[in-house]
């Protein structure tokens, strides 16, 4: 048995599984496909043609913890999904993101607030993507990677599974700590190898390639291949690999 709010609108071409609840005011798209057991919040948006795997949680409200450096804002708008996307199973994207056409979030992925994802981007299995994010056009983010707080991916770029991204030098002590946090910034045609770290504030040029298993302690120059602990310029990247 499904719980739908009678302020939604259901599209005749839209189907929906089974112990599935949609909250007050959530606007459906025709021939969106909801799976069993999903919970769309209020105020949540589905584009036309989108699919939502079974227990995924749409426009989940965020509640941090006490002492968390997270801060919210009185009013945070609804979750908007565009058209054409997929969110896999088990997924909980937060209020206040907005995900572009074309996108696939897969199954367990987690989205927080105060992130916006471009069109054609894939989020990988198991990928955490946390608030203040933002993701360009035609980016790929592989399994299990980490996206910190205060992150931009730029356009078209890479990062191979189990990318770690960190925003913290102070690592949780200091009042310092408050006023200097902030994630990559990996720029356009950026190409981040599995297992990589980067850490806080730095800035990945455009086309820069990084080796697997990579430190990244310093900003990097365009189109260098990087690899190490930590890493240095091995050369530069081949012409044919670029955009």
């Amino acid at each position: 048995m499904n719980f739908v709010d009678p302020s939604v609108t259901l599209d005749s071409s839209v189907q929906v599984g089974h112990f599935t609840v949609i909250e007050k005011d959530a606007q459906i798209g025709k021939n969106v496909i909801i799976g069993n057991r999903v919970t769309v919040h209020e105020g949540t948006v589905i584009g036309d043609n989108s699919t939502i795997a079974d227990g995924a949680v749409l426009g989940k409200p965020p509640k941090p913890a006490k002492t968390s450096t997270v801060k919210l804002s009185d009013s945070i708008p609804a979750l908007e999904i565009g058209e054409d996307v997929t969110v896999g199973a088990n997924c909980v994207v937060y209020r206040g993101a907005k995900i572009g056409s074309n996108t696939l979030i897969a199954d367990l992925a987690s989205v927080r607030e105060n992130v916006e994802i471009g069109d054609y981007v894939i989020v990988g299995r198991g990928v955490t993507v946390e608030n203040y994010v933002k993701i360009g056009t035609r980016t790929k983010i592989q399994s299990n990677s980490y996206i910190t707080a205060y992150t931009t991916l730029e356009e078209q770029v890479f990062i191979a599974p189990c990318v770690t991204t960190t925003n913290d030098n102070f690592m949780g002590r200091t009042e310092e700590r408050f006023d200097k946090i902030k994630g990559a910034h990996v720029k356009r045609g950026a190409r981040v190898g599995g297992a990589s770290i980067i850490l806080p504030g730095i800035t990945i040029e455009e086309e820069t390639f990084v080796a697997a298993g990579a430190l990244v302690t310093k900003d990097t120059e365009a189109k260098t291949l990087i690899k190490g602990v930590p890493a240095k310029v091995v050369r530069m990247v081949d012409e044919r690999e670029l955009l």
